[in-house]
């Protein structure tokens, strides 16, 4: 899979209420959502140094982080990703992980990957057996709008919560807090993502005055209670 271009601007919620009046009636929402929007559940991985999220915070270009993924509270449709960033291009690949093997992992028993044939699943088994480890659990909202040329996928994040110190898969069994300090109010990050071009159709549409780029790491932003 090839490198994509990733931008991450911080909104406000009438920026949000603007965007979603535009991107709407052009017919780009994305099939898999329901109402507009889904949720989404991230289990990440790190090392004992805390690799990814040291590299993350110095502003390192060249990273990887592993995370296992789900939608809507479905354990049945999980997903092993390794995301990689490349300055401002980004990459993931992804593998279907059984949840009775992604349990067996998260209980200290990364051997039910040895036999994996899938490059990623290999790779991530090596990981596990280097020392790495699931850090913490976050759950958000998420509206999508997908435009097929140019491979245009664009995003709406809100309602970020995570696991205070979970390290689990089943939002049920953690407790779930705001990940951002109350003081700091509720983030809410538009993510573009594109392959060659963005097409003027779209670029027009999500143009926000005053729309902050930021370097948005909902990993980082979910560990800041330890």
């Amino acid at each position: 899979m090839e490198f994509r271009h990733e931008y991450k601007f911080q909104i406000s919620p009438l920026d949000r209420q603007l965007l979603l009046s535009r991107l709407r009636p052009l017919g780009l929402e994305d099939p898999h959502a329901s109402a507009g929007e889904y949720r989404v559940y991230s289990l990440y991985f790190d090392d004992l140094q805390d690799t990814a999220l040291r590299q993350k915070l110095d502003g390192v270009e060249n990273r990887d982080k592993f995370r296992l993924r789900y939608y809507n509270g479905d354990l049945s449709f999980l997903r092993l990703e390794k995301k990689s960033k490349r300055g401002n291009l980004c990459q993931k690949r992804s593998a279907s992980l059984p949840l009775d093997q992604a349990k067996a992992v998260l209980a200290g028993r990364p051997q039910v990957l040895k036999q994996c044939e899938d490059p990623l699943l290999m790779e991530f088994y090596a990981r596990l057996c280097r020392g790495l480890r699931p850090v913490t659990l976050t759950v958000y909202r998420r509206e999508p709008f997908v435009y097929a040329p140019g491979n245009v996928r664009i995003t709406i994040d809100r309602d970020i919560r995570t696991g205070i110190y979970a390290r689990c898969l089943d939002a049920a069994q953690a407790t779930l807090v705001p990940a951002a300090a109350p003081e700091n109010g509720e983030p809410l990050v538009l993510e573009v993502k594109y392959d060659a071009y963005l097409p003027d159709i779209v670029r027009d549409a999500i143009q926000v005055p005053g729309a902050v780029r930021v370097a948005h790491s909902k990993y980082a932003l979910a560990r800041r209670f330890e």
